[in-house]
């Protein structure tokens, strides 16, 4: 439900499955439910492809077909799938919807998170592989001392890569202005990592970039917000990731967007289809991403 609530050694393993050769029948005859409140490509498309190739099926529920707490409550819709599913990965307006479900079913079926209001623990799986394929050959273990710049409105998204970065001694600088800046704590809280990276909160996207090896953006509009449209685009403009702010970091950094990207607003097309840009490779390791949680997942059931 979130990267926080995994320990170190579970995140590790759940890294190292997600790029080691797989079995095509680890879900052989098995189903996952895919419950999506929200649109999405990139996820809809991580998730079913992953359970094919495990070996198992996949069966879409739009929030039409459901109604997840206005045709039918979390815990029943919960009961009614884990009678059927072993496996549920879920995309949900309202985060408390997870523990709420696994409480109804006593555990009996296992929950992914595809993304919450407050955590989007896949995608940050994703963005470390990422970044570990560009820095370190693919070997997680060795990204400390890393410096990870993002830049914008601090989301869901933030908290989950910072919280995954920090705990591999990843240092992580978050460039936002005041109303759009991380707030601490939550189920998914950057500052409550000790012993890990150093996180740093500033206001000044110049700053933030300084020495940064890695620059991350998203959005400024996330869905639900599209009444601020207007005042986000002025509020954060200074924090646009173009040719002129990325001088500020270091020669060779990379830039990633978890996508989809409005162009123009967070980020230029000039740095997005650069060779800086790595978004491409997130893409693919969304699936690799699903691979390592799947793959888990039916490891901690033996």
């Amino acid at each position: 439900m979130t990267v926080e609530e995994r320990s170190s050694s579970e995140l590790a393993r759940i890294y190292e499955l997600a790029r080691s050769p797989f079995d095509d029948e680890t879900l052989k005859g098995q189903g996952v439910a895919l419950i999506f409140e929200r649109p999405s490509l990139r996820t809809r498309a991580s998730s079913s492809s992953a359970v094919h190739e495990l070996g198992g099926y996949a069966t879409f529920f739009s929030d039409e077909e459901i109604g997840l707490e206005s045709r039918e409550s979390a815990e029943d819709v919960g009961r009614t799938l884990a009678q059927m599913y072993a496996i549920c990965a879920m995309r949900v307006r309202s985060h408390a919807v997870f523990n709420r479900m696994r409480i109804a079913t006593g555990d009996q079926m296992s929950l992914v998170n595809l993304l919450s209001d407050v955590a989007h623990p896949t995608q940050a799986v994703a963005d470390v592989l990422t970044i570990a394929e560009r820095f370190t050959d693919g070997d997680v273990a060795k990204l400390a001392g890393l410096e990870v710049a993002y830049v914008g409105d601090a989301t869901n998204v933030t908290r989950s890569l910072a919280v995954a970065l920090l705990r591999l001694g990843v240092n992580v600088t978050v460039g936002a202005p005041e109303g759009y800046q991380l707030i601490a704590g939550g189920d998914e809280d950057p500052g409550a990592v000790t012993g890990g990276g150093t996180l740093r909160l500033t206001d000044s996207p110049t700053q933030a970039l300084r020495e940064a090896d890695v620059v991350y953006t998203d959005a400024w509009v996330s869905m639900g917000f599209e009444g601020q449209t207007a005042r986000r685009r002025e509020d954060l403009a200074p924090f646009r990731v173009d040719e002129s702010l990325m001088k500020f970091a270091k020669r060779d950094a990379v830039v990633l967007h978890c996508l989809p990207a409005h162009r123009g607003d967070e980020i230029s097309n000039e740095v997005l289809d650069s060779e800086k840009s790595l978004v491409w490779r997130q893409v693919f390791h969304r699936r690799s991403a699903m691979l390592g949680v799947l793959r888990w997942i039916k490891e901690e059931e033996k």
